[in-house]
Order: structure tokens, then C-alpha cells, then sequence
């Protein structure tokens, strides 16, 4: 399928340095689009934290001759909404949530309803529903529910392909915008950091198979380049992949250790060992991953 726009500018563009966001945190602003293409911009929300890195980046893709989708609108901030109805003169045909945390979703109403004000056509509010596993704050109820494999266009330009990623939150889904080669990975994917898998809504078994499914969809559809929610672009979107896979299992592999080392202990004290090249200030964070690993060694009968 031939590619509708330029590739991402190189200056957009880091290697799968696990550092490298946060050593560039510096560069990242929240007031100005920017453009990835021609016809794709990011704007970043601002909502930096430990958990969201530099912000949640919501993306745009379109022209003002066919109409725009908004990929991830954010968090409830007004501003952010408004800088996204600006970027588009309110012309959006879709908002599409990835999933229903509250760094994503709740600014899918607050950016439907500037449209409306202005006088400009509804756009649907798509997504997959929330679990009945997922946190009280984060529900979601998508007015358009995504089907898996679903392939939606604006006009014969734009065609974008939505998968069913669980594993960081059982509602995820990934979108492939098929023309340009380029993967929207929500928090399935990251550039910076690994995602937290958190039970019950997350679960590590749905996480990896997830990933198998995305390198299946990056090779059919020749997939260059991730977009995550958090972070900058990777490029060799199939390398990406299989070094976060590698990463993951290496990461289950200590787990595994710290099990067989400690099998009288309590999780915590797992942790400590299995992420003992992780700073003890993380090691909260940690136990939470650790008990999805614990979960899918005890599944699968490792341990």
C-alpha cells in the first residue's frame, strides 16, 4: 500500500535507549502541535508525572478537506482540548480512545462538546467498553465500540486498522494507520520506560501475546514506526517489539529466581531481587509488575 505522506522527520526519531526520554524531558512542551507528516501531528498533554513520563501524547491525523481522528485526547484539561479543536478547526470525525485509564479517556467529551459549540458536525467517541475489572476511575463507555480487525477511513485517504491489545488494561486497543506505516501503541507500547501491567484489569499472559499479535500486524502491514502515549517515536517497529518481548521475559527469568531463592517469602521481598537494577524508590512500582509476572509463572505451572 503506498505511503500517503513523508516519513517522520529523523529529529522526531530515538533509538531504544530506555533513558533517552527522560534525558530529553527538557524538549517536550504541551502548547504546539507537531507535525510528525504531513498530515499527522502530536500534541502533548500536560500531565507530567512518574507514571505518564513527559505527558500523554495525543495524536491527529487528517486534513481539513477529509476531516481529522484524535487518537487519545487525554486527560480532562481544557486546554489541551482546545489546542486540539484549534489544530483541527473542530473538524473531527472520530475520537478514539486506546483505553480507559484517566490519562486518555476523559478528554474524549469535553473535546466532542467544543464541536458541538461550534456549530460543528458530532463526532463519535470510539473505543473498546471498560472491564468490569478495570478501577473506578477509569470506566469508559465508548459510544462507538471498535470491532477487532475493523479498518476505519476518512475519504479514500486514511485507513486505520484497530487490534485488541490486552494486557496493560483488558479494553486496549492499538490502531495502524495502514498508508503510513505507523503503529498508535497507547500504553501497550512505550518509549522510555515499560508499562505497568497491573491486576486484575492487566494481565502479563494477554500483554506478550499482545505483543506477538502487533509484530504479526507490523509485518503484514510493513509497520515502521510507533507512536506511543508517552515518549517519542520508535523506529524498526518489529525491533522495538522483540526487544521489549526480551526485556519482559528476561525480566520474568529473575522472578523466577527470586521464587526459587525466597520460596517461603512474600512478594515484596521477590522484588528486591528481581529488580535489584531497579532504584528502591520504584520498588512500589515494581511489585506490581512483579505480582503480573508471579500470576503467569504460577498460570503456566513455571514455578
Amino acid at each position: 500500500m503506498p505511503r500517503s505522506s513523508q516519513l517522520l522527520s529523523s529529529a522526531n526519531l530515538l533509538p531504544l535507549d530506555p533513558h533517552a526520554s527522560s534525558q530529553l524531558a527538557a524538549e517536550w512542551q504541551s502548547e504546539v502541535p507537531v507535525a510528525l507528516q504531513k498530515n499527522l501531528w502530536r500534541l502533548t498533554a500536560p500531565n507530567p508525572s512518574v507514571m505518564t513520563g513527559p505527558g500523554t501524547n495525543s495524536y491527529v491525523v487528517g486534513s481539513t478537506e477529509v476531516g481529522f481522528w484524535v487518537v487519545d485526547p487525554g486527560p480532562r484539561d481544557s486546554a489541551h482540548q482546545q489546542r486540539l479543536f484549534e489544530l483541527t478547526q473542530g473538524h473531527i470525525q472520530g475520537i478514539i480512545c486506546t483505553h480507559s485509564h484517566p490519562d486518555h479517556s476523559p478528554g474524549a467529551r469535553p473535546l466532542q462538546a467544543l464541536c458541538e459549540q461550534a456549530g460543528k458536525a458530532k463526532p463519535a467517541i470510539m473505543g473498546l467498553p471498560s472491564a468490569p475489572t478495570s478501577r473506578p476511575d477509569s470506566h469508559f463507555a465508548p459510544e462507538r465500540v471498535l470491532a477487532e480487525g475493523e479498518v476505519l477511513t476518512l475519504s479514500s485517504h486514511f485507513s486505520l486498522k484497530a487490534i485488541h491489545t490486552p494486557g496493560h488494561a483488558a479494553n486496549h486497543v492499538c490502531l495502524a494507520l495502514l498508508e503510513d506505516g505507523v503503529l498508535f501503541s497507547g500504553d501497550h507500547i512505550l518509549n522510555g520506560s515499560t508499562t505497568l501491567i497491573d491486576g486484575p484489569d492487566g494481565h502479563m499472559g494477554d500483554y506478550l501475546d499482545s505483543l506477538d499479535r502487533l509484530d504479526a500486524l507490523c509485518e503484514t502491514h510493513g509497520i515502521e514506526f510507533i507512536l506511543p502515549a508517552h515518549g517519542h517515536v520508535l523506529n524498526q517497529a518489529r525491533a522495538a517489539i522483540a526487544h521489549l518481548k526480551n526485556h519482559r521475559l528476561k525480566r520474568e527469568a529473575k522472578v523466577i529466581a527470586a521464587m526459587r531463592a525466597l520460596p517461603k517469602a512474600e512478594p515484596p521481598e521477590w522484588v528486591a531481587l528481581a529488580y535489584d537494577d531497579t532504584p528502591p524508590s520504584l520498588w512500589p512500582l515494581a511489585l506490581r509488575s512483579l505480582l503480573a509476572h508471579v500470576q503467569r509463572i504460577r498460570e503456566l505451572g513455571l514455578v
